[in-house]
This record gives structure tokens, sequence and C-alpha cells, in this order.
């Protein structure tokens, strides 16, 4: 007997669980993003949304829900795109049954994300549809035709990223200075697109480096701008120490630029890392006018290096932080507080390692007597001051001196390129001739050695003169405000910060004040 088959056709879509004869209207949002925010860009973001409102609204079928759009967001990834994150969950939630974008490139340049996202809409019965390339994503094709279109959009995202970079990397190259200068307090971008002093800006600038060199912490800076109402650059109305720390150590302000301080790892992450070496770096030296000098700027350098984190780091929490030294163990004082639960609450200063190992025999401190003594001897060195300052010229300055050492640096710096000439003349002959590979690497650790040598040298050398120029700066700052002073009568901070460098407990009786030119005074 022949077999007899019947056909029983659907009656529900195999997507949406919908029965083919239904006519419930499809809820239908749109997708735009631009992913820059230039005029041009801004237009054809604008007319995304309102040609995709009039055509969705132009369907008698589909119900609008609305336009979901990113200005100025990249697509290479989907961490930041608020509006595309929130239509996704609507979608995800039920409230949208169709979504449609302008082409894939809109809806994502990363393929992982693109597919990912698709498959989990198909999975809830939602379905996109990309304009340019005609792909509905319910279609037996349209996964196909999907995966290739967007490792197109992600190649081509991949090419304008490498593009910028290289473009970017050229004007380093090329010496041109650029910074976010909405945002960098102290400069605005002159007709040369170089950096031009604000001068109002630049009053804060200065202002911020004189209140560190008094002695002030980046903490205590921050809280005091803050208090009174200054916004920081970001124009917040709250700084933190990372803003201070940050202009404090900006070669800037000393008029050079360093190039390429930071780099994109991954175009499509768009994560940046800190270039330790990984690609070249750029410095520009006299490249714009200089709020800070030289001087002053190597020795806010030297400071900041002085209060990194260790057993004897300088702390800045109270004026007295890092100036009182126990001449036990060569530690620092810190505050301790007694009875602070009763009326006879009182602080006092006693060494941080009075009790490790082997106890300290140093007395404690209370801040009276900190100042009393702090007075004496201020007010013994006003008086003999130009004794004082006869001394420094004739015997510390000349050690202070930075000639000998540049010249060193310059010879440094030659026998460097040398030497790194000589590795890469070495290196590029092995790959171009057949020679023996025992002698060759004999040959190269000789002149890697060479090259180790110099570079070492020259980074001491460097330092030294840093050191030199900053403690050069500081004496010469500290004689020309000691001109000027009158006899201290009452104990100020401000002069306390000024004047003293640190004071070393020996016992009760012999506390040792040494001002910032060196000079101790036994009070």
């Amino acid at each position: 007997m022949a077999k007899s088959v019947t056909t029983i056709p659907a009656t529900l879509s195999r997507f949406t669980a919908a029965p083919l004869t239904s006519t419930k209207k499809r809820r239908v949002a749109a997708y735009a993003r631009v992913s820059t925010d230039n005029e041009e860009q801004l237009t054809s973001y604008e007319a995304q949304i309102d040609y995709y409102t009039t055509y969705i609204q132009g369907r008698d079928d589909w119900e609008f829900v609305g336009v979901y759009a990113d200005e100025g967001i990249t697509g290479t990834n989907t961490k930041k795109r608020e509006q595309f994150n929130l239509m996704i969950a609507d979608a995800l939630a039920g409230k949208i049954d169709l979504i449609i974008t302008k082409s894939v490139s809109r809806f994502a340049r990363n393929t992982v994300d693109s597919l990912t996202t698709i498959r989990k809409l198909k999975e809830n019965s939602v379905e996109v549809y990309f304009e340019k390339e005609n792909i509905w994503t319910f279609d037996s094709k349209g996964e196909l035709l999907l995966t290739i279109m967007s490792s197109l959009a992600q190649e081509e995202s991949r090419s304008i990223s490498e593009n910028c970079t290289w473009g970017q990397r050229k004007r380093f190259a090329d010496g041109k200075v650029c910074v976010p200068y909405k945002r960098f307090l102290g400069y605005d971008m002159g007709p040369d697109h170089n950096l031009v002093v604000n001068p109002e800006q630049a009053k804060l600038v200065k202002r911020i480096y004189g209140m560190f060199l008094l002695g002030k912490s980046p903490f205590q800076i921050a809280s005091t701008l803050t208090a009174e109402g200054i916004p920081s650059p970001g124009g917040k109305p709250k700084w933190n120490a990372s803003n201070i720390r940050s202009i404090l150590t900006n070669e800037k302000y000393k008029g050079d630029a360093l190039l390429q301080k930071t780099y994109t790892v991954d175009f499509l992450t768009k994560k940046k890392k800190v270039n330790e070496g990984e690609i070249p770096q750029y410095y520009v030296r006299d490249n714009h006018e200089a709020i800070i000098d030289r001087e002053t700027f190597e020795m806010v350098q030297t400071l900041m290096m002085a209060r990194r984190p260790g057993a004897n780091r300088r702390s800045c929490v109270s004026v007295f932080s890092s100036r009182i030294k126990c001449a036990d163990c060569d530690g620092w004082y810190g505050p301790k507080v007694w009875h602070s639960n009763d009326p006879y609450r009182k602080v006092i200063w006693q060494c941080n390692h009075k009790f490790d190992g082997q106890k300290c025999t140093t007395p404690t401190l209370t801040e009276e007597q900190v100042r009393e003594r702090f007075l004496k001897a201020a007010n013994a060195v006003i008086d003999a001051r130009e004794r004082f300052i006869a001394i420094y010229e004739r015997s510390l300055a000349p050690s202070l001196a930075t000639d000998d050492l540049e010249q060193e640096l310059a010879e440094l710096e030659a026998e460097i390129n040398i030497a790194a000439e000589l590795v890469e003349e070495c290196i590029r002959e092995n790959a171009h001739v057949a020679i023996d590979q025992a002698e060759y690497q004999k040959r190269y650790d000789s002149l890697a050695a060479r090259y180790d040598k110099a570079k070492a040298r020259h980074d001491e050398v460097t330092e030294l003169i840093a050191d030199r120029t900053a403690r050069r700066k500081q004496i010469d700052l500290y004689f020309r405000e000691l001109r000027k002073r009158q006899p201290l009568e009452t104990f100020r901070e401000e002069d306390w910060l000024s004047m003293v460098d640190h004071m070393t407990v020996y016992s009760k009786d012999d506390i040792r004040v040494t001002f910032k030119d060196g000079t101790e005074i036994e009070t």
C-alpha cells in the first residue's frame, strides 16, 4: 500500500511563538550611534534619530517604542554605551520585539559583542534588522552574513585605530604637544596650538608649589583649596591629593614636555597603560613658557621623593611631622595622645620606634616645648644671620656647584649614543652575515655592559645635579627670607616650616635645631 502523508501547516511563529494570523503590532525600537562629538557627526546623529522616529511611526503594523541613541561613544565595546545597554535590557524584559539600526558597524564594531548580543536577543524572540546590509537576524542566512559583516566592521575599527595612533605618534616625534586644555591648570591653547600661560591660573599653580615647599602635604593643600571654594582643574568643587601630586610632578610647568606617557594597549577595550619603555617617548625641552623655574621644580621633586613610603619617610600630618628626629635611632618623632578621655588630655611627641627592639632613651616633648626651643634657636640665627650667610658663601656654596657634573653628563650622553649604535650594528651584522655565535654573544655582552655602565652613571649624575640644584635653590630662598626677618616673639607655623629642616633630640637638655642652610643651633 502507498503511504499517505498529510501536511499539518504551522500555526505559530517559531521565533515569536505568536499565531501566524495574529494582527498584534510588533513593538519596534531603533538604535543610533555616532563615535565622535564633532559637528558633522552630531548632524548625522540628529538625522538618524529623526529618520527612525518617522520611519517606525509610518508603519501601521509597528508600534513605536522609542529611539535609543549614544552620542560620541565608540562601538568597539558595549561597556560605556548606556543607551545601548538600556535597549538590550528593555528587549530582554519583553518591551521590544524588533530593533532597527542603520548598519552592523553602528550596532557594534566588536565581532564577539555583536554575535553574543544578537544570540541573546534571538533566544528571547527579539529580532534585529540592519538596514544598510538588509540583514534580518531571524533569517536562516542572517547569522552567517552578520558574522562576516561584524568581522569587517571590527577590522575597519582596527585600521582606523592604527591610523590615528600613527598620526598621534608622528606628532609626538615632531615635538607637537597636545594637552586637555579644559582641565589643565595654568595654560590655554595658543594660536599655534601650543601652550600659553593663563596668568590667573598660573598664580594658583605657583601658590600650590609654594605651599608644598613650606611643608604642606598634597592632602593638606587639597583641603585648603577645597575650603576656599576654588574649583579643581576639572571644574569640580572638591580637590584631592592626586590633583595636587599631578600638578607638582608635571614637567610642563617648567616649560618642558614629555610625550607619550601612556599608550592604548588594545583598540577594542581602549585600555591604557603607563609607558614603561614599551614604545618610544619624546622629551621636548623649552617647548613653552614656564610657570615654575627649573630649580624650584627640581627641589619639589626631591622633596616628593623624600615623602615616599618607607620606615623613615617624611610625613606632613602635622607641622611637626618628620621634623623632630630621634638621636638614638635616627627615626622621626610622632604624636601620641595622653589622657584622651579625661580633662588632662594632651598631645606629646616621642620617637616612633621608641619601643621597637632596643628601646630609645630620648625623652618625650610637648608641643609647647618644641615651640619654645624653636623660638630660642630662630632668634639666635636671626641675630647672627650675616655671619651664617658669609660662612655658606665661603664654604658650602662651592660644594653645590654642578659645572663638573654637567660636563661629565655631556660626556656620558655621548658614550651612551656610541654604545647604543655599536650594539645595533652588532645585531644587524649578526642578522645578515654568518658569524660564530659564541664570538657574537661575547661581543654583544661586552657592548651591552658598556652601555649599561654608562647609563647607570648617567642616571646617578643626573640625580646628583638635581639634588645639588634643589639644595642650592632651597638655601638661596631661605637666606632671602632670613635677611628680611625680624626677631620672633610668638610661634607661627609659617616661620617653623620655612626655616627649619629638622630638630634633633639627644636628651632633655640637649635639643638641636638644624636650619635649611645646615646651621645647627643647640638649645
